[in-house]
């Protein structure tokens, strides 16, 4: 499933990143631990986390992530989203809670 098809289906807002709305979403990572990201997370995952600052990039960018979920209507820092729009890597963010957004991406995915 793309990227796009998922922000359509769980009516997600694009902060930035659109570049990268056509990538393959593999599966699914939550967690607001980086070094957990860091770790565990793997290639074409969309992570899920209520980290804004510019560190979530420079792990999604090493993992090569397909975008990041922002939850409880968190936006991203500024230079958070240039490093997003450089890279093309979409970050999306949703008012609901970390719990319902996993639940919906993982019915949509799996």
């Amino acid at each position: 499933m793309k990227i796009r098809d998922i922000v359509k289906e769980l009516n997600l807002e694009v902060c930035c990143g659109a570049e990268g709305l056509d990538k393959e979403v593999e599966g699914g990572y939550a967690s607001d631990l980086l070094s957990d990201v860091m770790g565990n997370s793997q290639e074409g995952q969309i992570w899920v986390t209520l980290q804004t600052h510019k560190n979530i990039m420079a792990i999604a960018s090493l993992k090569d992530l397909a975008a990041i979920v922002l939850v409880k209507g968190y936006m991203p820092d500024e230079d958070t989203k240039e490093q997003a729009e450089s890279e093309g890597i979409p970050i999306l963010s949703t008012k609901e809670q970390a719990f319902e957004v996993v639940g919906k991406l993982y019915e949509l995915i799996k």
